[in-house]
């Protein structure tokens, strides 16, 4: 029978084990930095619309740490308007084309018109410039003017 000295000195020597084999686990295509999303269960931080469609979230993560979480870019750059601290923030996008499997720099990402997105702000991130395509500060001065 383990008396709990034995059984402290076990977990104290497993902790390291554990922490690598969690750390394993972050192997699933979440960049450095970004909080892993609870595909149908988180919520958008600016519309509370559950995130679904992996083809177009976003999240943000300020300079302190807070995450945030978006169902569509839009939201995100909307968001992000009112913040202080927005110019600095941390922010990812989907690759579209990656199904929520491969995640961009939102700032350097391209985005592409015309794609139905959940909050109906329809622009798609891409990794690469496509014809028509806009850069971040494009989409932003975009969404902005147009209001929503």
């Amino acid at each position: 029978m383990m008396n709990r000295r034995s059984f402290l000195k076990a977990g104290l020597a497993l902790t390291p084990i554990a922490a690598a084999l969690a750390a394993c686990g972050r192997g699933n295509g979440w960049p450095e930095g970004m909080q892993e999303i609870v595909w149908d269960r988180d919520t958008c931080s600016r519309c509370s619309m559950v995130i679904s469609d992996r083809r177009f979230a976003a999240e943000a993560r300020s300079p302190e740490g807070a995450v945030a979480k978006f169902d569509d870019i839009g939201c995100a750059v909307f968001w992000l308007k009112d913040k202080p601290w927005g110019e600095q923030a941390r922010l990812w996008v989907a690759d579209a084309a990656g199904k929520g499997g491969r995640w961009l720099d939102a700032r350097t990402a391209q985005y592409i018109g015309g794609r139905t997105s959940p909050m109906g702000y329809n622009f798609a991130a891409a990794a690469h410039p496509e014809p028509g395509s806009l850069g971040f500060a494009d989409l932003r001065q975009h969404l902005l003017a147009k209001g929503k």
